[in-house]
């Protein structure tokens, strides 16, 4: 199917590209970009493949966007006025099977000082060096977790390595002169957790990691400034200096599967309290959905919304405006598809058959995970995932190395065309196998690869065992160049 376009609508297409900025979930919707405690920013679902645990999910979701590790004096703390939950779909239906609920409480110590016989209360969250005891930490956060199955009840998370029903999340990385060794700090807010009619216990970590998404923003957002068929390392990430807070469960595969199933959906919500009710604000499961395909008029309406009423918005997919915008910029560099496009049906809103797609599915918008098949070790995964072979990567859950930026740039403009559903008339991809990237590429876990001059490690931004996303960049000093001082958890 060919398609005109206006000069006028050219014009209009390249000013409103900003609005489309492959920023994951970063300040992506008009409401939500006022509300950063609890913006949504990625969602990461993937089975674990730490030795030893592979038997295991890993679901991230981070908030709290573009964190600046010199942040304070109050750096970065969760609303305890909203609720964080993380969704579970395991029967192919729209609905939530499971739904782990993370509802935080922030403590106030009133630390103060003798100035001239008064005691006068700090400014500042600490007043001396933090260990785990807390001693000197002025404000601390700590959270609760509940468990609700559509077919069991509702029930709290224990905290098995302490007792009781209560966790505690880290300070964040204020600097090495108030936590000298924060890897070895946060080491100790990984909690065993023992969750109502499971078997055998999960883990859980709540509290600041360094940024794991990876774009070339400021290029992006200057009319595509690149060129989209260069190099994938040869620009800046411009989050590289950022720092996000993450709420990372580890759950056993058998506790979220259903009884013949092996696929499992998955999404990340947040709500604020109005009055007497929740009113949901954030919603994440695939990653740039409410970037690059859902409409300005919509965007909020995204965020409020649920799975199954995502019939709604099912134009946005069919008849994607991305290709339309890529192509007034760069003509024939980047043909649109034909429509409509059932291969971002099967990519976005079902799951691709024969890789993540459940034996029944409702069409409807969440990540998915086929738990069946096997994970990559770290320094074998392909950051390009499915595309390149790697079964184990998205679009078949996601990983926090996969580069779902050129991944997504690629299947918008084409790539699975032919492939998992022709795109209108078209049954090849009309761009060829185009290498589309913005240039910013990842280190992977454990791996060789660097890039810009060997500057940004492997080290650097991801580890092979849980929470994943690195020890968070301190404030202080934070090393040559904005680079990092400390690495990772141990294992």
């Amino acid at each position: 199917m060919k398609r005109s376009i206006s000069a006028g609508a050219v014009l209009i297409g390249v000013f409103l590209l900003p609005a489309y900025a492959l920023a994951s979930s970063h300040r992506e919707a008009p409401e939500i970009a006022g509300m950063p405690r609890v913006d949504g920013t990625d969602f990461y679902m993937f089975r674990s493949y730490e030795p030893g645990r592979s038997a295991y999910v890993t679901l991230l979701a981070n908030y709290i966007p573009l964190q600046d590790p010199e942040g304070g004096p109050n750096f970065f703390n969760l609303d305890p006025n909203a609720v964080y939950e993380i969704h579970v779909n395991n029967d192919g239906s729209a609905e939530t099977n499971i739904a782990f609920k993370f509802h935080f409480n922030t403590s106030f110590k009133k630390l103060a000082v003798d100035a001239s016989g008064k005691e006068i209360p700090v400014p500042l969250i600490n007043i001396g060096p933090i260990s785990d005891s807390g001693a000197n930490l002025n404000v601390s956060q700590s959270y609760t977790i509940e468990v609700t199955k559509s077919d069991w009840g509702t029930g709290s998370l224990q905290n098995v390595t302490s007792g009781g029903t209560r966790f505690w999340k880290p300070a964040d990385n204020i600097g090495n002169k108030s936590i000298p060794d924060y890897a070895a700090y946060a080491q100790t807010f990984i909690y065993e957790i023992g969750i109502p009619g499971c078997a055998n216990p999960g883990r859980v970590f709540v509290g600041q990691r360094k940024e794991g998404f990876v774009a070339n923003l400021g290029e992006i957002f200057d009319l595509v400034n690149l060129n989209p068929v260069g190099p994938r390392d040869g620009q800046p990430n411009a989050l590289y200096d950022k720092n996000v807070t993450s709420i990372a469960m580890e759950v056993p595969i058998s506790c979220l599967t259903a009884k013949g199933e092996t696929v499992i959906g998955a999404y990340t919500t947040a709500s604020v309290r109005e009055g007497d009710r929740w009113r949901q604000v954030s919603r994440l499961g695939m990653p740039l959905v409410n970037e690059l395909v859902i409409g300005l008029p919509d965007k909020d309406k995204f965020n409020q919304s649920h799975p199954k009423y995502d019939a709604q918005f099912l134009s946005y997919v069919t008849n994607p405006s991305l290709p339309v915008l890529l192509n007034a910029l760069f003509g024939g560099a980047a043909v649109v598809p034909g429509t409509p496009r059932d291969d971002l049906v099967a990519a976005f809103l079902t799951g691709v058959k024969g890789l993540n797609q459940p034996a029944k599915v409702t069409p409807s918008e969440m990540l998915r995970l086929n738990t069946a098949t096997a994970a990559t070790p770290p320094a074998s995964q392909n950051d390009l995932g499915v595309l390149a072979g790697d079964a184990a990567g998205f679009p078949n859950g996601r990983r926090p190395y996969d580069d779902v930026v050129d991944i997504t740039l690629r299947v918008a403009e084409g790539a699975l065309c032919g492939k998992i559903g022709a795109c209108g008339s078209e049954t090849t991809d009309p761009n060829h196998g185009a290498p589309y990237t913005d240039g910013a590429q990842a280190a992977g876990p454990d791996a060789a690869h660097t890039y810009l001059g060997g500057a940004i490690k492997a080290t650097d931004t991801y580890l092979s065992v849980f929470p994943y996303l690195n020890t968070p960049i301190p404030g202080s000093p934070n090393g040559p160049n904005g680079l990092p001082g400390p690495t990772g958890l141990s294992p």
